[in-house]
């Protein structure tokens, strides 16, 4: 429901400053142009502004409450109408009642009628379209800001979804790695259990952030490749590179965990050779950039463009959902590398988007 205006201080003070206007205009033009009598002149614009303030009052009022889902406009057209000439009668009706006994005025006061309805009709009429669109505009203000704000919801439930289906869809392949250590190489096994508990550990830190720094992010990744380095030994090695200015860029938390993961699987799953899986960090014209490589093997992946799996699918969305873009995720193949580059615009509100 709109806000009333009656209850909006601009409002009230605004038909105040009205009524002393019209007031002293309307005594100005019966008394000096003219010529009628001052108190004379006084009591008849005080009645006709008085009760003009108070049918603009009624409308608003009514207008506030009710406006009917068809036929808005006529509605308006109508009621305003209606109201003018209950407005102009009973003007006409207290100031014969006043001066009954004036017949000159009397006379007048029959010959203007027609103009001073006319008048009134035009005041209440325009006020009450004016305050009809104020009473629109309102509701759908607070309609868009209804729907803006289950959209919200909606965005933050399908992030946290997302962060949280992060977590089990690499755990998961955590304990697989682990059950395959843990006859073979029980020392490694339990190392790898070490890391991984400091890395769920640092998970639950990270649940309720919504935004970290890129040294932040890059740290938590390293725990991740700890632990798969475990996993791979000498066959996985990493290369970061980043320029000093992008440290304190903010990114959202576990967003290149799945992206290295990614490349781990394609790059290593179905080769026994040593890998160089390579991570750079740069920004363009404030936009932080991110790029994962690792090398594949096109006669052992027919079609490594097509396995981006849920990993990247996720980080997709989730950029989606906190940017509105679908381009900031590509991925490209040049001479047996496979690239993934991630944009994280840095120019938005967190507060208000995100939050």
């Amino acid at each position: 429901m709109a806000k009333n205006l009656l209850k909006a201080n601009p409002f009230r003070w605004s038909l105040l400053i009205a009524i002393a206007v019209f007031v002293n205009l309307h005594r100005t033009v019966l008394h000096r142009w003219l010529g009628i009598d001052f108190v004379i002149s006084a009591i008849d614009s005080a009645v006709h502004t008085i009760l003009l303030a108070a049918a603009v009052a009624i409308v608003a009022q009514v207008l506030a409450f009710y406006r009917p889902a068809r036929e808005k406009y006529t509605f308006v057209a109508i009621f305003t109408g209606g109201i003018s000439f209950l407005w102009a009668g009973l003007v006409i009706w207290i100031l014969q009642l006043a001066y009954s006994d004036n017949l000159l005025y009397m006379q007048w006061l029959s010959d203007t009628t027609p103009i001073r309805f006319a008048l009134g009709w035009t005041v209440i009429t325009g006020c009450g379209f004016a305050v009809f669109f104020v009473y629109e505009m309102q509701e759908q203000q607070e309609a868009l800001a209804r729907k803006e704000a289950a959209e919200k919801l909606a965005r933050e439930a399908e992030l946290y979804k997302l962060r949280q289906q992060l977590q089990p869809h690499f755990l998961f392949n955590s304990l697989n790695s682990i059950n395959a250590l843990v006859t073979i190489r029980p020392e490694e096994a339990r190392q790898m259990i070490q890391k991984l508990s400091d890395f769920l550990r640092g998970t639950l830190k990270k649940e309720d952030q919504l935004w970290i720094t890129l040294k932040e992010e890059l740290q938590y990744l390293q725990l991740y490749l700890d632990i798969e380095k475990v996993r791979f030994r000498h066959r996985l090695t990493t290369n970061v590179i980043q320029d000093e200015d992008v440290q304190p860029m903010q990114i959202p938390p576990m967003l290149l965990q799945p992206v290295v993961e990614n490349a781990i699987k394609f790059g290593l799953y179905d080769t026994t050779e040593a890998i160089t899986i390579e991570i750079k960090a740069w920004q363009e014209n404030g936009v932080l950039m991110v790029s994962v490589s690792n090398p594949f093997d096109p006669a052992l992946q027919s079609q490594p463009s097509l396995g981006t799996g849920f990993g990247l699918n996720s980080i997709s969305r989730r950029l989606y959902l906190l940017f509105g873009r679908q381009d900031l995720l590509e991925t490209k193949i040049n001479d047996h590398i496979f690239t993934t580059v991630i944009k994280v615009p840095q120019l938005h509100d967190k507060s208000s988007s995100d939050r």
